[in-house]
């Protein structure tokens, strides 16, 4: 048979043939945002971390921005969609779009990297990220290790990649980065010294030590999840840290609504690091138990 009369009987056999089991097929499922909490979405007016460090976030998210003699840095900046809530608040402080030099972050999700892209845009800061952060901005989130594509954002290229313990210099500020894998394989830490009361502070941004919802135990796509993680404790506890913040303030027991009283309850490094350690244990000690 000349393929032109194959092609046309298979047609008409498959428009005279019933789908079978069509009609009772169910319909696609709707496509879900990312939704999350009101809080996450709050802004608030610029809360005074130390003398040159301000937290102009939201009040359930963390983005510091940190003011040098030669312009801003901004450690993280929350949702997609803070961006003009972040730029309002750099206003306040008098530091105008050009004047934002870095973006650092702690790790590459969109409750916290969502902005950037945008701010890269708008600003002309530059992106600096380590090697496992940078290739997950560039794919937005997308095939995120535990979430899938879940909770993409507007992809951003990395300006500069920085190795573990590296100093990033601007304005006569020293930012080191810690790595502490774990909760993304590009999780990090940020230390630098600010001033308080006429006094150093040796402020730590430490990344989330939490595994919501992870596989934990034998994970094919992560098989050093686990030490990671027990080394990532470590790391933190031993961080020159006399203020410690994180990217998620309550976990730090931060509350940025409770103004010049935000961090009056606030924990040390190595009080997050054993509360962290302990949930991951008995995670991971409940999650093996199921596998048996």
């Amino acid at each position: 048979m000349r393929p032109c009369l194959l092609a046309c009987s298979l047609l008409t056999c498959l428009l005279s043939s019933p789908l079978t089991g069509s009609a009772a097929e169910p319909p696609l499922p709707q496509l879900e945002a990312y939704t999350v909490d009101v809080s996450w979405r709050q802004p608030i007016a610029p809360v005074r971390i130390a003398d040159r460090t301000w937290q102009i976030g939201t009040e359930g998210l963390t983005a510091l921005l940190v003011l040098t003699d030669d312009g801003a840095v901004l450690i993280d900046g929350g949702m997609p969609q803070a961006v003009d809530a972040l730029l309002a608040n750099m206003a306040r402080l008098e530091v105008a779009p050009a004047d934002l030099r870095l973006l650092l972050s702690s790790h590459a999700h969109a409750d916290h990297a969502g902005p950037f892209a945008a701010l890269k845009r708008r600003t002309g800061a530059r992106l600096v990220a380590n090697a496992e952060s940078a290739v997950l901005f560039a794919r937005g989130g997308s095939d995120d290790l535990h979430f899938g594509d879940e909770i993409t954002y507007p992809p951003v290229q990395t300006d500069r990649i920085v190795m573990d313990r590296e100093v990033v210099t601007q304005g006569g500020v020293d930012f080191t980065v810690h790595f502490v894998p774990g909760h993304t394989p590009g999780s990090v830490a940020w230390t630098w010294t600010d001033t308080r009361d006429g006094r150093p502070v040796r402020i730590a941004y430490v990344d989330s030590l939490s595994a919501p919802g992870y596989r934990l135990h034998d994970n094919p796509r992560y098989p050093r999840l686990v030490d990671d993680y027990r080394r990532s404790f470590h790391v933190v506890r031993a961080l020159p840290c006399d203020l410690l913040l994180t990217p998620h303030p309550g976990a730090s027991h931060w509350d940025y609504a409770a103004g010049d009283a935000a961090g009056a309850k606030a924990l040390t490094c190595a009080a997050y690091a054993d509360g962290a350690e302990a949930r991951f244990e008995a995670q991971l000690a409940e999650a093996q138990a199921k596998s048996r």
